[in-house]
């Protein structure tokens, strides 16, 4: 599957404002904070791309869904199901 992102690009260090007590927690744990919040931005981005993308596309969805309803899919007399 292609990343949406190039994952071999450098790391960047940033700042971020986390509720302390949870942080506390996450490194007792011995959670890797910058993969976890690497992975939680990765899945708000693709989450983010696909409504923009349903957004964009929504009017060629619909023509075609109406289309479908109205002359159904190409393989309707080949299938056997």
């Amino acid at each position: 599957m292609l990343s949406l992102y190039r994952t071999d690009a450098p790391k960047k260090p940033v700042n971020l404002s986390l509720n302390s007590d949870l942080l506390k927690l996450g490194k007792s744990l011995g959670l890797n904070l910058s993969g976890l919040a690497e992975e939680a931005l990765a899945l708000a981005v693709k989450v983010r791309m696909a409504e923009s993308w349903l957004q964009e596309n929504a009017g060629a969805i619909q023509g075609y869904n109406e289309h479908v309803a109205a002359h159904g899919v190409f393989s309707d007399g080949v299938r056997r199901f």
